[in-house]
């Protein structure tokens, strides 16, 4: 599924950190910021989290909610929780979805696209950026027409 401005956005159930919520019901008559994060424990997502847990008073003035989503499951988040107090000063303040079968992921085209060769390389020829010297020691950058063998 392709999302495009102005679409509404997908509805859903979800287990999150506040219990079980339907996404438009959960909405309300607010605005909705649904933000994803890959994997619970990592140093820039911990950061993030942390940010926007910092910032909920400035949506809340705004009428809008904010929830994020990672593959992790819910307990995760909860422990995840803590860490994120401890180093960003501040815990989510804001439901975080558990979407253990990509369901949601999948639902909103989230998740990169399947690889395209399973082989350890490829067997066509692909556009890649390289660089490139000249004879004068110059260095040019250029988009390359290339074949890994």
């Amino acid at each position: 599924m392709t999302l495009s401005l102005g679409d509404t956005a997908p509805d859903f159930e979800a287990e999150t950190t506040e219990g079980k919520i339907r996404f438009h019901e959960w909405i309300g008559d607010s605005w909705a910021v649904l933000f994803s994060h890959p994997k619970d424990f990592t140093p820039v997502c911990t950061t993030e989290l942390g940010y926007m847990a910092k910032l909920k008073p400035e949506f809340d003035r705004r009428n809008t909610k904010i929830i994020g989503l990672s593959v992790d499951p819910v307990g995760n988040h909860a422990k995840w929780a803590s860490d994120i107090a401890e180093t960003q000063g501040t815990a989510p303040n804001y439901p975080m979805i558990g979407d253990t079968d990509l369901s949601i992921s999948k639902l909103y085209g989230m998740l990169p696209p399947a690889p395209r060769v399973t082989l350890p390389y490829e067997l066509r020829p692909i556009i890649r950026p390289c660089a490139m010297s000249s004879s004068s020691g110059r260095t040019r950058k250029s988009n390359s027409l290339s074949s890994i063998r």
